[in-house]
């Protein structure tokens, strides 16, 4: 397709149309923000310049890392603080059974009686575990189960019938769960 000349004439002036916009908008834009103006710099002003700003950022780092760095003790000091008084809570519920206890040796020294003594260690020994379950403690049931690896800790393996075969005969040591974590696995003894 050819174009006449008239056609292409008219195209022309489109196009010195548009660039003569294109030009007044920049010519507005510019004249309206005075930072897009450039401003011829010496070498040494540009690295002036260029000095300043680097200054401004090592000093921006500087603030950050000081800013991190003291944040990062204030937390570890929080935690050791946190961890201090859990453990002080924990060592106050105790104190009513250290007490009990010490109660006990008292009576036990003056007294004959082994049903007393007993009577006297299961009502402490009930009082700890409920103090201990209080602040999320809890013992594994293990005897009877099947043999789970993820809990349990085989210490030996006994012949003990079809029926009881994988699973826990007897245990050793009770395994204990703090709030759903365990916190030690039981040792036991496994059926074959």
């Amino acid at each position: 397709m050819k174009m006449t000349e008239k056609e292409q004439e008219n195209m022309n002036n489109e196009e010195a149309k548009d660039t003569s916009q294109n030009e007044n908008i920049e010519q507005d834009v510019n004249e309206e923000s005075p930072e897009n103006t450039t401003v011829e710099l010496t070498p040494e002003e540009e690295i002036e310049l260029l000095k300043a700003k680097i200054e401004e950022q090592k000093d921006k780092y500087l603030r950050l890392y000081a800013d991190f760095d003291n944040f990062r003790k204030r937390t570890a000091k929080e935690r050791l603080q946190l961890i201090d008084t859990a453990t002080s809570e924990i060592m106050t519920r105790l104190l009513p059974v250290i007490d009990d206890f010490e109660r006990a040796v008292v009576s036990n020294e003056k007294s004959d009686d082994a049903d007393q003594i007993k009577e006297g260690m299961h009502i402490i020994h009930k009082k700890l575990t409920t103090t201990l379950q209080s602040q999320g403690l809890v013992k594994m049931k293990t005897v009877g189960e099947d043999f789970d690896t993820d809990k349990h800790e085989a210490i030996t393996e006994i012949a003990a019938g079809k029926d009881k075969k994988g699973k826990v005969v007897d245990e050793l040591e009770g395994g204990y769960f703090l709030k759903d974590k365990i916190i030690r696995f039981a040792k036991v003894v496994v059926g074959k």
